[in-house]
């Protein structure tokens, strides 16, 4: 009976400590085992290449990313990062980058843009906020 008292503490728990203050909300998620499909219809990704973690167009992206995360976060997109060409990730191999690129990809799994050079957060969300589906989530958040 106390094991079991105990487990339910410690579920009843995890929940504030998924939300404690001092944790960042926000942080790119490594390609590992993870498949553009895996997101469909839920999620837009935004996913950064780089044959390094040290190129300095891969450092300026996530850092203009950083800057406000929740512009991409209130737009549903999750950011992948690889930087292991080696690691011949899932991602990798559906999207063939060459060196430092980024893809962004809507819900619908369509690639909507690749580009060879970071972008600034305002020229990301701006292109987001042109996709169709972004378009009618706007308009379905004004008619309520």
């Amino acid at each position: 009976m106390f094991i079991r008292a105990a487990f339910i503490t410690l579920l009843t728990a995890l929940p504030a400590v998924a939300v404690d203050a001092t944790v960042e909300p926000w942080a790119p998620v490594p390609a590992g085992d993870h498949v553009v499909g895996e997101y469909h219809w839920t999620h837009r990704l935004l996913v950064v290449f780089a044959d390094s973690p040290n190129d300095p167009r891969f450092i300026q992206q996530l850092e203009a990313i950083a800057d406000d995360p929740e512009e991409l976060t209130s737009r549903d997109v999750i950011v992948i990062t690889d930087t292991d060409p080696a690691a011949d990730s899932a991602i990798r191999e559906d999207l063939r980058p060459r060196g430092f690129a980024f893809v962004l990809i809507g819900k619908d799994g369509a690639k909507y843009l690749r580009k060879p050079v970071p972008w600034t957060l305002r020229e990301l969300t701006r292109s987001i906020d042109k996709m169709p589906l972004r378009q009618q989530e706007l308009r379905d958040m004004r008619a309520r």
